[in-house]
């Protein structure tokens, strides 16, 4: 699926500059940073949802804990 981004003039520069600096494109490293930010965001639900999975276990003895 294609889609515009838009960015301001100086993420535009940031960008030009990022990919200079990797001898990438600016597409691959705008590629790079949505993968990065899905990844991180997929870790944060697994991570919340054995949390919650632990406290739901362990709701009797976290209970005691904090008397």
């Amino acid at each position: 699926m294609a889609f515009v981004l838009k960015l301001s003039p100086e993420e535009t520069e940031a960008l030009r500059e990022l990919a200079a600096r990797e001898h990438r494109s600016m597409h691959e490293v705008a590629m790079l940073a949505i993968r990065s930010r899905i990844a991180a965001a997929r870790r944060t639900e697994v991570l919340d949802q054995l949390f919650d999975a632990a406290a739901a276990e362990d709701a009797e003895l976290l209970d005691r804990l904090a008397r």
